[in-house]
């Protein structure tokens, strides 16, 4: 006697297919909520329960459904549907948790250079980039995700726009958008600005390597004879912690009276900022000998004042004009005036013009400005390198006579410009260096050029300790209120980081270019390419078609 079928059976395949529909819904809700309870594992169990009814149905309901072939043919179908969806699986797994990029290019375009690499595979501690410009820079994005990809557990990186998260913004203290820096637990340092140009491999790899591997620099400026103290320079100084430098003051006359040595040993750079009064003999003295060992000095000096260091600084070469620059290019010729270029009026003078130098190498005709400043003057010295820094227009000059408010250009006691504002200049250091900075290492070091070659002696005046002077004919431009506007700030941050020989701990990296590949054609060639391609090759293809067709035919 044959029992009749429920008459609702005809229903049930469209209840199976609500299985595998909750079952996708459930997995789709749980990778992108990033949690499996309780919505997608109410879809997962109602799924699951959909699919193991239908198949005992099938099971209780229909006599031999497991021996039918299509039911073998449709377990066989899923099973490797099944299997395939398993192993394409785990093969997206391997991929991500062992990633490997093969950079096919000539030059290795879309890769590190082979320093940075080394240096963020040796991070130890987890290093942050924090990029504060929005939308990112496809470009900087992925040159960032090279250096994730060489050490993802220790290098992260993010984007933050600094309207959207003003807080994180003053942390940083960030002063422009398109601000980079870099974190490493407490010390954070800038990297480089990216209004102008593009993120840079050199800087950034140099930048993690100063974190890491080399001790904070130490700047003391010098206090007891009427020189601008550090409040004046709280900008500067925050700047120069973010390239992991130290300031502090330092009376020199103070410590030689406690019996103590004149200058820390520590000390990296020393800047005397505005002296009013001179210096005593041994404070100079003392200035002599660490620049005989290697040290790095700053020098600025207002008109109207004697710093005492005549002594020091004719060794260098150097003098210092007691006159006064004007800069009569907007027009204004009386003292008191504003106005001007810059707004200052005439005793401001403005200086688009600078020398070939590390200090000025990025400048690029900036400007950057000078308000009350004094000329220098130049004398060939034996083994004294002298690089003229800062240069006055043509407009200017060195005014002798202040005791008129409205002043002209005398060619007698006047001196016409373009005159010399800033200086840098380079000797051997007759004494030990006060620190020699550890070369960064290198993948393949190449072999040692023979002694005697030039080679040999170009690497021994690199690796030779120097002592280093920079001089400036003002004081005011690096102070709060003129260090951020312009070239100023980074007229002075250069001259540190110069003055402090940290580009001999500097890796080199040059930038990749892509080689030109491109194929260059006459007129009439191209016409030749054109012709060939789109009607004789098409032509030839229609006839061998119709040649086989007839063949068979």
């Amino acid at each position: 006697m044959k029992t009749k079928r429920w008459q609702g059976s005809k229903y049930l395949p469209s209840v199976f297919w609500l299985g595998p529909i909750s079952l996708i819904i459930g997995v789709s809700a749980g990778v992108v909520a990033g949690t499996w309870v309780p919505i997608p594992l109410m879809f997962l169990i109602g799924g699951g329960i959909l699919i193991a009814g239908w198949l005992w149905w099938q099971t209780s309901a229909t006599t031999g459904f497991w021996g039918r072939r299509s039911t073998q043919a449709g377990t066989n179908a899923l099973l490797s549907t099944l299997a395939v969806l398993v192993i394409l699986g785990l093969i997206n797994f391997l991929a991500v948790r062992y990633s490997a990029r093969f950079d096919l290019t000539e030059t290795q375009f879309h890769s590190l250079s082979p320093q940075s690499q080394e240096v963020v595979r040796a991070l130890e501690q987890p290093v942050k980039v924090w990029v504060f410009t929005r939308p990112p820079n496809a470009q900087d994005q992925a040159l960032l995700q090279n250096y994730r990809r060489n050490n993802p557990r220790q290098f992260q990186f993010e984007f933050v726009d600094p309207q959207q998260d003003p807080a994180l913004a003053r942390r940083f203290q960030v002063t422009a958008p398109g601000d980079v820096y870099l974190e490493m637990g407490d010390r954070k340092q800038f990297v480089q600005n990216l209004q102008n140009e593009r993120l840079s491999e050199s800087r950034l790899t140099n930048s993690l390597l100063r974190t890491t591997e080399f001790p904070e620099d130490y700047v003391y400026f010098l206090q007891g004879q009427g020189q601008r103290s550090l409040d004046q320079f709280s900008q500067a100084v925050t700047r120069l912690g973010d390239e992991n430098f130290s300031s502090e003051p330092l009376n020199i006359a103070q410590r030689i009276a406690a019996g103590q040595p004149p200058i820390p040993e520590n000390a990296t750079v020393i800047v005397l900022a505005g002296a009013q009064r001179a210096l005593f003999p041994q404070e100079v003295d003392a200035l002599k000998a660490f620049l005989d060992r290697g040290g790095g000095l700053l020098v600025m000096a207002d008109p109207n004042t004697d710093p005492g260091l005549d002594r020091l600084l004719e060794e260098w070469g150097v003098t210092l004009d007691p006159r006064l620059v004007i800069d009569a290019t907007g027009g204004a010729v009386g003292l008191d005036a504003s106005g001007g270029i810059v707004g200052f009026g005439p005793t401001a003078p403005l200086v688009t013009d600078y020398g070939t130098h590390p200090i000025t190498a990025n400048f690029r005709g900036g400007n950057s400005f000078f308000p009350s400043a004094r000329p220098l003057r130049l004398t060939p010295k034996p083994n004294v390198e002298q690089t003229e820094l800062l240069l006055t227009n043509a407009q200017s000059w060195a005014e002798s006579d202040l005791s008129q408010r409205q002043v002209e250009f005398n060619p007698g006691p006047d001196t016409r410009g373009p005159l010399i504002l800033g200086a840098a200049l380079s000797r051997p250091a007759t004494q030990a260096a006060k620190r020699e900075p550890t070369p960064p290492a290198t993948p393949s070091p190449s072999p040692s050029p023979s002694p005697g070659t030039p080679e040999a002696k170009a690497d021994d005046a690199k690796t030779q300790p120097q002592a280093r002077l920079v001089v400036i004919g003002n004081s005011g431009f690096a102070t709060d209120g003129f260090f951020n506007q312009q070239l100023n700030g980074d007229v002075f941050l250069n001259s540190v980081n110069w003055l402090s020989n940290r580009e001999g701990a500097v890796l080199s990296i040059r930038p990749r270019e892509t080689t030109d590949r491109r194929l260059i054609l006459t007129p009439a060639r191209s016409r030749w390419v054109t012709l060939l391609a789109l009607v004789i090759l098409p032509i030839v293809g229609l006839a061998a078609a119709i040649g086989v067709w007839w063949r068979r035919r």
